[in-house]
């Protein structure tokens, strides 16, 4: 989008200014299957039903709920990733909603993917009728299995915005997977590992083709996603879309 048309006022159709909208926290998972001579990545078709992106491809993800940051995880977040979410979230910061960050990114790539990112354990408290699966096949969340790496927040004047925290990890992080390839909400179909040259050839939106060459850049610097690397933002400033490292 060019800068004079991000700096534009959003009209309503009687031509008054729409209500400003406040974006909602997000998260979204990017899985990498490192088993062959190439890395490849999860992504998946949005529903055509879908207001927002119909038939995008795109990684699971989602809105996160508050009652994400209350569900167990067999371990938490590294000391680094826990520091860059806390010191990049202005007025609201809070270990509960670290938590509901990165644990609605596994929540949602099980609604969207099939796919239950953890380890096998037995638990049965859950805090949110939609960790139940997780309960029920004693996989327990492992969020030292996510490497937070980038955030986007979405421009004023679209009718959704979200503020989304993107996290990397390792397909063998993932436990166990539904047998129907794909997950209970039925959001995403076509599911496929792809390599990154592949998954930059999709209809994808540019924000997403923008975080596949992040991944792929931080992946070539840090094969082993060990904790510690920079995490790049992308936002609306001075009427430009600016990239940022915190």
């Amino acid at each position: 989008m060019a800068v004079n048309e991000l700096r534009k006022p959003v009209l309503a159709q009687h031509g008054t200014l729409k209500k400003r909208i406040r974006p909602r926290d997000a998260a979204s998972l990017l899985i990498v299957d490192r088993s062959g001579d190439e890395l490849r990545i999860l992504m998946g078709k949005r529903h055509m039903r879908h207001v927002f992106m119909p038939g995008k491809f795109v990684f699971p993800g989602g809105r996160t709920e508050p009652a994400d940051g209350r569900m167990q995880a067999i371990a938490e977040l590294s000391e680094q990733d826990r520091t860059k979410l806390l010191d990049d979230m202005a007025g609201r910061s809070s270990i509960t909603r670290c938590r509901a960050l990165a644990l609605s990114a596994i929540r949602e790539t099980y609604e969207e993917a099939g796919l239950f990112l953890g380890q096998r354990t037995e638990f049965s408290n859950v805090s949110h009728p939609d960790w139940a699966a997780f309960a029920e096949r004693n996989v327990m969340p492992d969020l030292s299995a996510l490497r937070y790496f980038a955030r986007a927040i979405t421009p004023p004047g679209m009718p959704r915005r979200f503020d989304t925290r993107f996290f990397l990890a390792f397909r063998e992080a993932v436990a166990d997977s539904l047998p129907e390839q794909t997950g209970p909400s039925q959001e995403l179909e076509e599911l496929a590992w792809l390599s990154f040259a592949e998954a930059l050839e999709l209809d994808i939106p540019d924000i997403t083709r923008i975080i596949i060459r992040e991944a792929q850049g931080l992946l070539e610097a840090n094969p082993s996603l060990d904790p510690g690397n920079p995490v790049i933002r992308y936002r609306l400033k001075y009427g430009r879309f600016v990239r940022e490292v915190i």
